[in-house]
């Protein structure tokens, strides 16, 4: 392996339609920043790259031969790996979706959108946001609206996020980068970590993705903010 390939980030792909995962194998080694560390179809291949390797971004599907692709999910975060993890699938319904998120997926995509773009959205999850296919997003928006509105007809307190909290809350689900959202909202770095300190302890959380995610749920932000 040269020095340029040990300076990439390595992908684990876990796809099973062979014409689908030779895109994206394609498109990640194209990439200045990424390559394919394993393609393989199945969960227990998975299973067996993981006993292999630590990858730095586990790119994943749900529906597969022999099981769901949230069982890797789960391992990844079982064994305490720092990978990050993005779903690319064609389920787009609310039991798939929060399932992933529930396992710990940091990123949801729909194969439908993916293919052009894919590396930007790796890049994206690397960087510390949580990219989302824009019909997902209004999907998890309208359920969680539903909830926000039946915590507010049963007098649930909920957590009281600032305005600037609830503009940096709203970059972050959007996927940007600390520095990104300093540059967007014309405040320093530093004061964006700041901020989202503030976000997680409010919200009882202690990632950016649960963050969104409770955000999500309790109406506190909405995506297209």
């Amino acid at each position: 392996m040269t020095e340029e390939t040990d300076n990439k980030l390595s992908v684990l792909l876990v796809e099973d339609d062979a014409n689908t995962r030779t895109l994206l194998e394609k498109a990640v080694n194209e990439h200045t920043r990424l390559r394919i560390a394993a393609a393989v179809g199945t969960v227990e291949g998975g299973h067996r790259e993981l006993d292999d390797k630590q990858p730095d971004v586990l790119l994943v599907d749900l529906g597969l031969p022999d099981g769901d692709g949230t069982e890797l999910i789960r391992e990844i975060y079982r064994r305490g790996y720092s990978t990050d993890v993005m779903v690319i699938t064609v389920f787009g319904d609310e039991r798939h979706v929060v399932r992933a998120l529930e396992a710990g997926a940091t990123g949801y995509i729909l194969k439908d959108a993916m293919t052009d773009n894919i590396c930007t959205s790796i890049m994206q999850l690397v960087d510390g946001g949580s990219p989302i296919s824009a019909p997902i997003a209004r999907h998890l928006l309208s359920r969680f609206h539903d909830s926000a509105r039946m915590a507010a007809k049963e007098g649930i307190d909920l957590p009281q996020l600032t305005e600037r909290e609830k503009d940096v809350l709203s970059q972050l689900s959007r996927g940007f980068s600390f520095p990104e959202i300093a540059g967007i909202l014309s405040i320093s770095p530093h004061t964006v970590a700041s901020h989202v300190k503030h976000i997680y302890r409010k919200l009882a959380v202690r990632s950016r993705s649960e963050a969104v995610y409770e955000a999500l749920q309790l109406g506190l932000i909405e995506i297209g903010r």
